[in-house]
């Protein structure tokens, strides 16, 4: 095989799993300021599966495309003015988010400030589950909130690949946590740091929530989560909501209560990922993994992913 070229799967239609294919493509050259790394890993995120479908980020992307954000490899080669990394490097990044990054294949280039070195206390499989999902979380709680000890957070979605971050995050700056999850995830999400659960399929969270500052809304408008989220809420706390931004409705509700919101959408972001390295090393904050997919299982882990029933992260086996 030429060495311009590499492994990767492409989508030439969005569409269902089936539209993605493995095959080769040529592989890419660092400009200046950019580093190539050799992937290791590929995480999963439903933005992965949205955008294959036509939803997500679709609009931002050109066809045929490389699906895939989070990334954990080796430095293969630096551009010129690299001073950071080095070839030989262990590292993982969620690089150009939300324009395409080409996860899904053997080699990345971005720029080098985009990466940081990878947990040295995990594989290339844990790190490549966490950079969307972990900088989503510390961009929330932590650049966003300000949470501080003291304070009650409420996680939608906690057993979620962002919601079982944001949990431990939010313990790990004080917080008293409230978690929504279904009632098998529980025990788990209390071994993470969750103070209280709620099965939102058995109770309506409102009803038994309350004195909350700060909700990290990772569900959005579905059963008009947003906006009942506004309820637990006291008075100039704060409603991230991460799906789809801040609705109509949700403003509303929200300024009638006194409530404040706040859209968010990650980007690209290697300070805080060294930050979240030095987490994850502490034993602070770990990552759950439910299955790694070779790369000719791509399809597979979609399917899977789709189910929204995931338990932590999923992963593609790059190099293997």
């Amino acid at each position: 095989m030429s060495e311009h070229t590499m492994r990767a799967v492409t989508i030439g239609e969005f569409g269902g799993p089936e539209v993605l294919t493995v095959g080769r493509v040529a592989r890419p050259e660092p400009l200046p300021t950019e580093v190539l790394v050799r992937v290791h890993a590929a995480g999963i995120n439903p933005v992965d599966w949205k955008t294959r479908a036509g939803q997500g980020m679709a609009g931002l992307q050109k066809l045929p495309l490389v699906l895939g954000w989070d990334v954990s490899g080796v430095v293969e080669e630096v551009g010129f003015g690299v001073t950071t990394l080095a070839p030989g490097d262990e590292v993982y990044a969620m690089p150009w988010f939300p324009r395409p990054a080409g996860g899904y294949a053997e080699y990345v280039t971005a720029p080098s400030r985009q990466f940081a070195r990878k947990p040295a206390s995990v594989g290339h499989a844990e790190a490549a589950a966490l950079p969307l999902a972990a900088l989503t979380a510390w961009h929330a709680l932590v650049d966003t909130a300000g949470v501080r000890a003291g304070q009650r957070v409420l996680v939608h979605a906690a057993a979620g690949g962002v919601g079982h971050l944001a949990v431990q995050m939010a313990r790990h700056l004080g917080a008293e946590v409230v978690a929504t999850a279904r009632e098998p995830r529980h025990a788990w999400l209390k071994e993470l740091g969750a103070d209280e659960t709620i099965d939102y399929t058995r109770q309506r969270f409102e009803e038994v929530a309350g004195g909350v500052d700060v909700v990290i809304d990772l569900i959005g408008g579905l059963d008009a989560t947003d906006v009942r989220s506004v309820a637990v809420t006291r008075p100039g706390g704060l409603v991230v909501s991460v799906p789809g931004g801040v609705s109509p409705a949700l403003a509303a509700a929200a300024g009638r209560a006194g409530v404040r919101t706040s859209p968010l959408l990650v980007e690209p972001d290697g300070a805080a990922l060294t930050a979240i390295a030095g987490l994850v090393d502490s034993g602070a904050v770990r990552v759950a993994v439910e299955r790694v997919f070779a790369l000719e299982q791509a399809a597979e882990a979609h399917r899977r992913g789709e189910t929204n029933r995931t338990r932590g992260k999923l992963v593609l086996d790059v190099a293997g």
